[in-house]
């Protein structure tokens, strides 16, 4: 299934409905890529020029395109601001019902609630598989 990315006004509780199964937050686009270093997209040759450190980090969105490509589950992509916004406390994505604390955050959707997340670099890489995997 695909990504489908959320209109930047979507209200955020209107989330808990969406028919995907799967919500990632990421970083807003600022002129033209994430702002945030640990979720640019940033194409596979980049990616594999980049030094090792930060490669486990830019690769979150590649590996997130790859699991989430014809054949995976469909997932909804939501923006949860420039850096500015997301650093505020009053950022409606650090409220209820989402309580995000770090980008990228993966979130599984089960009955209209929040079932489990995968929030960091590390566990995203390392848990993606089974976290999508079908219950």
């Amino acid at each position: 299934m695909p990504l489908y990315i959320a209109d930047g006004s979507i209200d955020p509780l209107s989330l808990l409905s969406v028919p995907e199964k799967f919500v990632i937050f990421y970083s807003s686009i600022v002129d033209g890529q994430m702002w945030c270093p640990v979720c640019p997209r940033l194409s596979f040759e980049l990616i594999r020029d980049l030094i090792s450190v930060d490669q486990d980090c830019r690769e979150i969105d590649q590996l997130v395109q790859n699991t989430f490509s014809e054949g995976g589950p469909a997932a909804l992509i939501v923006y949860v601001g420039d850096r500015g916004q997301w650093k505020t406390a009053s950022n409606v994505y650090r409220q209820e019902p989402w309580k995000i604390t770090s980008v990228p955050t993966i979130v599984r959707l089960k009955d209209g609630k929040e079932e489990a997340r995968l929030e960091d670099p590390g566990p995203i890489q390392q848990g993606i598989a089974a976290f999508v995997k079908p219950q």
